[in-house]
């Protein structure tokens, strides 16, 4: 009998995507563009964290668009934020998970302090833009190797 490990083409484990609902269940936040908060997500949570895993996994994952929402400045003005959805939240989190490890080494050492400060709070975006800056630069194709090499970062590397 095959496992799931075996018939998925990215390993990423349940526990993983576990790990990262509960980092964004302590974050909380606010809706997305679906209007889904943590209290519905968690009313069919083993159904929504299968389908997550399952996309991860797959390789089929694809992002909602974000609801944009205007908070207001400190001194003056608005500034546009997107909001992203509950299962968004959970995907990046998984994400930024798998890929601190891979990535942490190969940014200066400076950078490398941030990185370590971000993993432990609940919601690093760090990772996730300086990964997708690394991924988009003029050396995109040595920033993808460095995530081939990896057997969970090249879920994360098909998907931009």
């Amino acid at each position: 009998m095959n496992t799931w490990a075996e018939t998925k083409p990215f390993v990423i484990s349940k526990r993983l995507v576990w790990d990262a609902y509960k980092r964004v269940k302590a974050n909380s936040g606010a809706a997305g563009v679906d209007r889904q908060t943590m209290a519905e997500f968690e009313q069919s949570l083993v159904g929504n964290h299968y389908w997550i895993w399952n996309r991860l996994s797959s390789g089929s994952y694809f992002p909602l668009p974000v609801s944009v929402v205007a908070i207001p400045k400190k001194f003056s003005g608005k500034r546009i934020i997107g909001v992203p959805t509950v299962s968004d939240r959970i995907a990046q989190t998984a994400a930024t998970l798998v890929l601190n490890p891979i990535l942490e080494h190969h940014f200066h050492e400076d950078s490398s302090q941030k990185l370590r400060a971000s993993i432990s709070k609940p919601r690093s975006w760090s990772t996730h833009a300086a990964a997708r800056g690394l991924l988009a630069s003029s050396r995109a194709t040595d920033g993808r190797s460095i995530l081939h090499k990896e057997e969970a970062g090249r879920a994360m590397a098909a998907r931009w």
